[in-house]
Formats: C-alpha cells, structure tokens, sequence
C-alpha cells in the first residue's frame, strides 16, 4: 500500500509532506507542535521505535515498544492542538486525541504535553491529564467527518 496520497492522521497535509520525513528521520521536528503531531501520527501508525526515540529517557520509566504494542490498540479518530509554545529549550502541547476504544466508545486523551529540547531535537517529557468533554450528540463529530456527532462516531 502506497502512502503518497494519504492524509497525514495528525491532521496536516498529506502524510509524506508532513510527518513522514520525521518518521523517516529525514528532518527532525523543529518545535514541540510537530513533533506532538509526529507523536499522534506514530500511535495512530504503530511506529512505536520512534515513540521511544521521541520520549526523553529521562522520563520513559520502563517505557518499551513492547508495552507500547499491547493491545487492543485504539481507533485514532482526529488530534486537536489547542495551544503550543517554545521558549528556548522548553515547549508545551495542549491538545485533544480522539479515539475509539475496542467496543467503540469514543473517548480522549486531553492532556498539556512537556517537551525538552536537548542537542538541537525536542523530546516528549511528560504530561498532565485534563479531562476531556465529549460533545454531545447533535454537535458536530470529532472525526472532522462535518456530520453530527449522533450521526457518525457515537454510532458503534
């Protein structure tokens, strides 16, 4: 399967214009937003060695690609970025993951994402959890599908 046309799942252009080349270790991100978006795209992709590779030892606490390929594994549905800022080598990430679960049940991680930036490459280094609104049901879809909410992803 050829990846040349496909969107890129953290919402950007098409995936090999946006966080393929960092995937690919082309180029590395150059502020925390990209690489929380090549983050979001490696989970929805399942590239859990750049996962590693993208999280500060410091903080990964016996984090493996092994733990990160347990299942079951979500339905990556649309990552929002809310707020994103640098400021020299430290950087944060608001954002929303929307998924659905192995039953189906929409859900998200809402979380303001650390990033530390050491030698010139951000790493992830930690994040504080903010919990998450599911919208209700005629609101519009967080697929981005522009459907209703009842319409599309609230459908098991």
């Amino acid at each position: 399967m050829t990846v040349n046309n496909e969107h890129c799942p953290c919402g950007g252009s098409l995936y090999t214009e946006c966080c393929a080349p960092f995937h690919q270790h082309q180029r590395p991100p150059e502020t925390p937003e990209q690489l929380m978006r090549s983050r979001y795209s490696a989970f929805a992709r399942h590239l859990w060695p750049y996962l590693i590779e993208t999280h500060h030892q410091a903080f990964r606490h016996g984090l493996t690609q092994a733990i990160l390929s347990e299942g079951p594994q979500p339905q990556w549905l649309r990552l929002e970025v809310h707020q994103s800022h640098a400021d020299k080598d430290v950087g944060e990430v608001y954002f929303t993951a929307w998924y659905k679960d192995e039953r189906g049940k929409v859900d998200a991680i809402c979380e303001r994402s650390s990033f530390i930036r050491e030698d010139g490459k951000w790493f992830y280094s930690e994040g504080q959890h903010v919990a998450a609104t599911v919208p209700g049901r005629n609101d519009a879809c967080v697929c981005g599908s522009g459907k209703k909410f009842k319409q599309c992803c609230l459908r098991a």
